[in-house]
């Protein structure tokens, strides 16, 4: 279990996407970009390598990276099923996880993120999210923050949590904070084991940089 609330929050949250938009790099370009991001001070934050099905054959066999396997709306770790675009009942009834996308062509709304995440823990689901998550908090231009996306998880309230203005949360290695709520390691390792498990990012780089900005790392 680790002790550093850092840790606990952000190990192996992201899953990089590298193929995938807006970067959209080819393979082996793509591959570049991964071992830069495994050979990097901040690997520990460095998710599964998510990789289109029908170009898994363009991928060396002896990479030897943990993958996260895209094919038309399903995506597959290991023993781990992630259905986008299902119904939630149906997602539970199949005994398998959820992933919501929060861009692209279209981004939902706070009000149906909100609802997503409740759900979600209303039903016992583990879920992953995806897509228009390079940054911290709520940009200008309607991208969703993945730290508020992170609060509402850990605290409730998601509405809230999901429009919080810069630098509202507080993370060090003691606890996650939010005005008079405060999580500990052991509560953000578990809302990672049974919530949120991770979010998909076409960019490692990006979204690490910002958390250093904002001084969390």
């Amino acid at each position: 279990m680790p002790d550093d609330a850092r840790r606990a929050l952000l190990t192996r949250f992201f899953d990089h996407a590298p193929m995938f938009p807006p970067a959209s790099l080819p393979p082996a370009d793509a591959l570049a970009e991964d071992r830069r991001a495994r050979e990097s001070e901040h690997a520990w934050m460095l998710g599964r390598l998510v990789w289109p099905a029908a170009k898994l054959s363009e991928l060396p066999q002896d990479e030897g990276r943990a993958l996260a396997v895209v094919d038309a709306g399903t995506e597959r770790q290991d023993e781990a099923v992630y259905l986008e675009a299902t119904p939630l009942d149906e997602v539970a009834a199949r005994g398998v996880r959820a992933k919501i996308r929060c861009g692209g062509e279209r981004v939902p709304s706070v009000g149906e993120l909100a609802d997503f995440i409740r759900s979600c823990r209303s039903r016992g689901l583990v879920f992953k999210a995806t897509a228009g998550l390079h940054h911290a908090y709520p940009t200008a231009e309607g991208e969703h923050g993945f730290l508020n996306l992170l609060a509402g998880a850990v605290f409730g309230n998601e509405e809230e949590a999901l429009s919080e203005r810069p630098r509202a949360f507080a993370l060090d290695a003691a606890s996650f904070r939010w005005r008079d709520q405060e999580a500990l390691p052991a509560r953000l390792a578990d809302i990672r084991a049974s919530l949120i498990h991770s979010i998909g990012t076409c960019s490692f780089f990006e979204p690490v940089e910002e958390l250093g900005w904002l001084g969390i790392l």
